[in-house]
């Protein structure tokens, strides 16, 4: 109903990019195993079967135990994809990109040059946020979830310019990505001094109590 199908090319490699914030299992935090089991049946149903999940490391979550503790793992394992890390060179490299629009702000955050995964270029992504507060962008959703993905470990730098960051995000993913969706999962929400989150950047953003 949402339109996937015109959004994405059936015939690229699909990524699933879930959020996983914080390695506790905390469902307003992190991507939903109902979120992301719907999303990778639907995709299927669809025609989309070529699916790989990318995942990338923070200062401050184990993305192997939040795929495991989340029940994202067990997901990705029963519906045989292929799992990759942004961290880890045999899964990843990384090369300098050089945007056709003109940047706000990460030309000066990377000026000796932005460096993206190489892996992204010409697939399509499905980013899989959930609806959360956070201390910089006061919402966070689609748009931050590139950050950990398309960015190094640089990244924190960009917190004081995080608005003009995330345009230059979104730039760049309509010219890398051969199709951009998103299923955002708001089953649950919190607000207040609850638990500590920290974003899918792990630079120590506390969300506003999930």
């Amino acid at each position: 109903m949402a339109g996937v199908k015109t959004a994405l090319n059936s015939e690229a490699t699909t990524i699933l990019k879930d959020n996983i914030s914080w390695h506790h299992p905390f469902l307003s935090a992190n991507t939903t195993p109902w979120q992301l089991e719907g999303s990778i049946l639907g995709l299927k149903a669809a025609g989309f079967s070529d699916l790989v999940a990318v995942h990338n490391n923070t200062v401050v979550t184990d993305p192997y135990k939040g795929g495991r503790l989340n029940k994202l793992a067990q997901i990705y394992q029963r519906y045989r994809i292929e799992e990759k890390y942004n961290f880890l060179p045999e899964d990843i490299t990384w090369e300098i990109y050089r945007p056709k629009a003109k940047m706000k702000a990460l030309d000066q955050i990377y000026p000796e040059g932005i460096q993206i995964p190489t892996f992204f270029s010409g697939k399509n992504v499905i980013h899989l946020p959930t609806m959360k507060c956070h201390i910089y962008t006061t919402t966070t959703g689609a748009m931050k979830n590139a950050f950990g993905g398309l960015l190094s470990t640089r990244r924190h730098y960009t917190h004081s310019v995080i608005h003009q960051t995330l345009v230059d995000l979104l730039a760049i993913q309509q010219e890398i990505h051969s199709g951009i969706f998103t299923v955002m999962d708001g089953t649950f929400c919190g607000n207040g001094p609850g638990a500590p989150h920290h974003d899918s950047s792990g630079e120590g953003a506390h969300s506003c109590g999930f």
